[in-house]
């Protein structure tokens, strides 16, 4: 069986379809990878599938994405196309259609679509929390 060249690989994807940059596409290696971890590391062997579902990379995605990114998470996806759920799925299914993912007979593009909210996900936990009414405020 002949090895995929993940880089060549990954022209011929950005010929077909220039919309995402080509960092995005090794981010979501990446982040397939930490979510495979995540799983064995916090899923008994006899309760994990073979396959990881989209919810499961979603998560995935967004842990990864807040460990290495932090506040800028939004700001980097955005610079490289992605600006909601449904481009992470374009970004697999891109590498999908050419062999560098697999998936099941379950699996589609519409999954993605449904998933968080990127302003929740993404921006919101660096947010600073509101205080509630009965606390007094500190004098500095």
């Amino acid at each position: 069986m002949q090895e995929i060249n993940f880089d060549a690989t990954l022209d011929k994807i950005l010929e077909r379809d220039p919309r995402y940059h080509r960092d995005a596409y090794l981010f979501i290696r990446e982040a397939l990878d930490f979510t495979k971890n995540h799983i064995q590391k916090t899923v008994p062997a006899d309760k994990r599938e073979k396959h990881v579902s989209v919810q499961e990379l979603l998560d995935g995605i967004r842990q990864f994405s807040l460990q290495q990114f932090g506040p800028m998470t939004a700001t980097v996806l955005d610079e490289w196309g992605v600006r909601n759920c449904g481009d992470f799925g374009e970004l697999v299914f891109n590498m999908i259609d050419i062999g560098l993912l697999a998936k099941t007979d379950k699996d589609s593009r519409d999954d993605f679509r449904n998933g968080y909210d990127f302003n929740d996900a993404f921006r919101k936990p660096f947010q600073p929390q509101a205080k509630s009414a009965g606390e007094p405020k500190s004098v500095r």
